[in-house]
């Protein structure tokens, strides 16, 4: 049982980006409250959260501060004890206005309430357990845990795949996640595929990252129990090969088509870090309210560090060190498919897991016209046409758009990456998306 799967089929296109993964082998370290938190009303897809505190009300760590009665959300938590200072609407990365719940931190790691274990007998359970939980997924859409959870009766999945292929350059929270938690990781699985009937899982770890593998098998191995439906797979080492259809393709070979859902091959597929934090959850009762995030690049002290939500992205900053130099972009996220901020007073939230600092030398390329060299084409992995999109989106040609269609794009920027012209292929996708829903509406 000591030997790794490894991966069942390889995707076409894709881009070998630099690892960077100089945080590897630094273990998680825990920052200090900040003096204010700030902490938006909407961090996932879906209805936005409303305040349940108001100005002046004395907070705990762990007491849901804001929820909605939408389906589709999430409960957000207090991630520091102290006193509400405000609550007053921010301007978020996306250039959206959100009401926010502003928190001085007391300095005290008073939780309420005191959290006890969640006891998990059914389905029910475990899909309220992920609600209260307060768990989101990691990037923009930031899915709402419990949504992805309630599978239909009858929507048959027979494999989770569990997400830890952390293929964006610098990012390697996950990596500490297989290394630091591998028994939470397995035993969320377990309790997962318990409770939905779901007879297959598999962890998906890139291959540049042995050690990773090596924690989660060593795990399984140990198990009195030895769990043979869990498999530990090795998949390739290329970008994107975390995205949801990749990471389905390499671990079972099924193509999910366009426009699908992975349930429609039999998959549901959650991240590394997200099947451990439920786990933590059912195991203590404490709901998301810190976040494991890789700092890197233009950085003094490169760290992995536990924050509190809404800690401000200069106060991370400042923890590690601060700046080398005047940085080109401060990114949530990882260089391919992050956001650059305008400022670092916005605040790291549920979905942050890096802030990536590019120095000048790192930035892209003057924008030059397209020598159709065509690698932009050779490199999508989702088979489109980035040049020819560009054009339709410059001549707001929807027709044209929906023909090589451009709602395939999952702007992973594998497009932009390989450009010899620095063409700004990922915005022009971006662009082209929103003129074919204007158009639609």
């Amino acid at each position: 049982m000591d030997t790794i799967t490894k991966a069942i089929a390889k995707f076409k296109g894709g881009v070998k980006v630099p690892h960077n993964k100089n945080t590897a082998e630094f273990e998680s370290v825990f920052m200090e409250p900040p003096k204010i938190v700030t902490i938006p009303m909407q961090q996932h897809i879906g209805g936005v959260c409303q305040p349940t505190v108001k100005k002046g009300d004395v907070v705990t760590v762990g007491q849901v501060i804001g929820d909605s009665e939408a389906f589709v959300s999430a409960p957000i938590h207090a991630s520091v004890s102290g006193k509400v200072k405000g609550i007053k609407p921010i301007l978020m990365a996306n250039g959206q206005m959100c009401e926010a719940v502003h928190i001085a931190s007391d300095g005290l790691p008073v939780e309420f309430p005191e959290p006890n274990p969640v006891p998990i007998n059914s389905k029910e359970d475990l899909l309220k357990a992920a609600r209260d939980s307060g768990i989101v997924g990691i990037g923009g859409a930031g899915f709402p845990l419990h949504v992805k959870l309630n599978v239909k009766e009858d929507t048959p999945i027979d494999t989770l795949v569990i997400n830890g292929a952390e293929c964006e350059p610098f990012i390697t929270s996950d990596y500490r996640e297989s290394l630091e938690y591998p028994e939470r990781i397995i035993a969320g699985m377990q309790t997962i595929m318990k409770h939905l009937n779901i007879a297959h899982g598999v962890v998906g770890i890139e291959s540049n990252k042995p050690k990773g593998l090596r924690s989660l098998r060593k795990h399984l191995s140990e198990l009195a129990d030895l769990d043979p439906s869990i498999d530990v797979m090795e998949i390739p080492s290329l970008y994107p090969q975390g995205a949801e259809k990749m990471l389905v393709y390499a671990t079972t070979g099924r193509k999910i088509p366009p426009g699908k859902l992975p349930s429609e091959v039999g998959c549901l597929i959650t991240n590394i870090s997200t099947v451990s934090l439920l786990q933590r959850y059912i195991e203590i009762g404490m709901p998301l309210t810190h976040k494991r995030i890789t700092v890197d690049g233009n950085v003094a002290q490169p760290k992995n560090v536990v924050v509190p939500v809404g800690t401000p992205i200069g106060d991370v900053i400042k923890y590690c060190g601060g700046l080398i130099d005047e940085p080109s972009k401060i990114i949530l996220g990882g260089p391919m498919m992050g956001i650059a901020q305008f400022s670092t007073e916005l605040p790291i939230t549920k979905q942050t897991n890096a802030i990536t600092i590019l120095s000048e030398a790192q930035s892209l390329p003057e924008e030059s016209p397209c020598i159709r060299c065509g690698r932009c084409v050779e490199a999508c992995p989702m088979s489109l046409l980035p040049v020819q999109i560009e054009r339709c989106t410059r001549n707001n040609d929807v027709a044209g758009l929906q023909k090589l269609n451009v709602s395939a794009c999952m702007e992973c920027g594998c497009c932009a990456f390989v450009c010899p012209a620095g063409r700004r292929l990922v915005q022009s996708m971006k662009r082209a998306k929103q003129l074919e829903r204007e158009a639609a509406q």
